[in-house]
């Protein structure tokens, strides 16, 4: 059982400024495996007022002097490493090969990518007789999600030390237990006081005082589309930046000339793959009618076999969703499937066979779905995969573009070039041809109501600068 009672402002652990407090549920368990207490706008404001104090200094900091700090946060988090994975586990419920071997390891590998980032990023680029300036905006809040929670941590905390702001940290109430350690690897490794500070909370009190407070000049926030509107009405009327990593319901086109027996299985995996909490997730997967008995037969079978259960156990594929309310909403959705006409292929209401407890979801398959359905339009972000089939390509690409979000994009092919013809008409920030992994030095982010923020590499740098152009430079 973890007290985690403190937050870290201004390079000390200091109590809070009230005494309210939240169990954390394993997810597994449905049993407290901890406590946090709940901060207050008096706590943010404490917060930023040391990010401001740190802000002049450490914005003039050199280059050099920002990659090694992010080289010593890096052997830190290297010796604490299976610690975050292990608060990972317990907090939001990750098999402990995903939590070792992904979830926790995403954290280091963000903190390399702005190392690397920062050795080829022009600060200073000449134009003629004016000088244009890559600075640090200022103090930003950063409020990150449970679902990749030391990841989304990672991938603001390193890019805005690389940038030379400082910052307020929120992470989800839901899991805060690898932020915590974080804060402890980052004051080990020596981040001078003020430039990071964590306060712990909820949305609309921690989360909604951050995004308003006048002095932050720039909010990176991760979670749902329908948070993210509140974050962007909040930061309005202080005119602050507001970059947005948000919802998705990412197409999966699979054409005619592909493998099914390969490309069907490994999708499916990946639908399923963090219980399906991933905004990126290949939720839609669109197949030719001519193959969708094939394809619906390979998804049933894959999802059969995945293995559901103790995230410490053994063997195990998938755990639990995070919550009791995303597996309510999981559920509700589920049954919006069956409702609405769709084939219930595999899975369906209810937990697994022999899971009495714990937030478990059945890996779940849907065919004959059509784009207009429930389980089509909106992110479940649970391990359900929708299967649509379609006549020709024109359709396809119709039916991947038809949605509020544009995240992600997947397309498989026998031949590159055709797979990279489709690609390029889908409307998202990101397309995977053949199963291609991320790849940590380019953009991550989306269009339409996916956000507007654009994270990893020196991409995710530049989210953090502001552009000042001063003339009258000689020839």
């Amino acid at each position: 059982m973890r007290e985690a009672l403190k937050f870290y402002i201004d390079g000390r652990w200091v109590d809070p400024q009230s005494d309210a407090t939240l169990d954390v549920i394993n997810p597994a368990t449905e049993t407290a495996c901890g406590r946090i207490s709940l901060g207050s706008a008096a706590d943010v404001d404490r917060a930023v007022e040391a990010a401001v104090r740190a802000f002049p200094s450490f914005s003039r900091t050199t280059r050099d002097e920002r990659k090694e700090l992010l080289s010593a946060v890096l052997q830190v988090f290297a010796t604490r490493h299976d610690e975050i994975a292990e608060a990972i586990m317990d907090e939001m419920g990750a098999p402990w090969r995903l939590a070792q071997r992904a979830q926790a390891a995403s954290g280091p590998q963000h903190i390399e990518a702005a190392i690397q980032a920062l050795d080829e990023f022009e600060f200073e680029e000449r134009h003629g007789t004016t000088m244009v300036i890559k600075e640090a905006i200022g103090p930003c809040a950063l409020i990150t999600p449970w679902n990749w929670p030391i990841n989304q941590i990672a991938v603001k905390v390193a890019p805005a030390l690389a940038a030379g702001c400082t910052m307020v940290l929120k992470p989800s109430e839901i899991a805060p237990f690898d932020a915590m350690l974080f804060a402890e690897v980052l004051d080990e490794a020596g981040v001078p006081a003020g430039v990071f500070n964590l306060v712990n909370g909820d949305g609309p009190t921690v989360g909604a005082a951050l995004s308003a407070h006048p002095d932050i000049a720039m909010v990176s926030f991760t979670g749902s589309t329908r948070a993210g509107i509140a974050v962007a009405q909040n930061a309005a009327p202080s005119v602050k930046r507001v970059a947005q990593e948000l919802g998705g319901k990412s197409a999966n086109i699979l054409l005619s000339d592909v493998d099914f027996a390969r490309a069907v299985k490994r999708d499916v995996r990946e639908c399923f793959s963090n219980s399906g909490q991933s905004c990126n997730a290949p939720t839609r997967m669109l197949v030719p009618k001519e193959h969708l008995e094939e394809v619906v037969d390979i998804a049933r079978r894959t999802a059969e076999a995945t293995v559901v259960g103790d995230p410490r156990a053994d063997g195990t594929h998938m755990g639990p969703v995070a919550s009791e309310v995303q597996w309510n909403k999981v559920q509700g959705l589920i049954q919006a499937g069956i409702d609405e006409g769709a084939t219930l292929v595999t899975g369906g209401s209810g937990r697994p066979d022999g899971l009495t407890s714990g937030f478990y979801v059945k890996p779940t398959v849907f065919s004959d779905v059509n784009n207009e359905m429930t389980i089509a339009r909106e992110e479940i972000f649970g391990p359900v995969l929708a299967i649509i089939p379609y006549d020709d390509e024109d359709e396809a690409i119709r039916i991947a573009n038809d949605t509020p979000y544009g995240l992600s994009g997947y397309v498989s092919s026998g031949d590159p070039e055709h797979a990279r013809s489709v690609a390029a008409r889908l409307r998202t920030g990101m397309v995977h041809i053949n199963g291609a992994s991320l790849d940590a030095q380019a953009p991550f982010g989306g269009y339409k109501q996916s956000g507007n923020g654009r994270e990893w590499g020196p991409h995710g740098i530049d989210e953090f600068l502001e552009l000042k152009s001063v003339y009258g430079y000689g020839a």
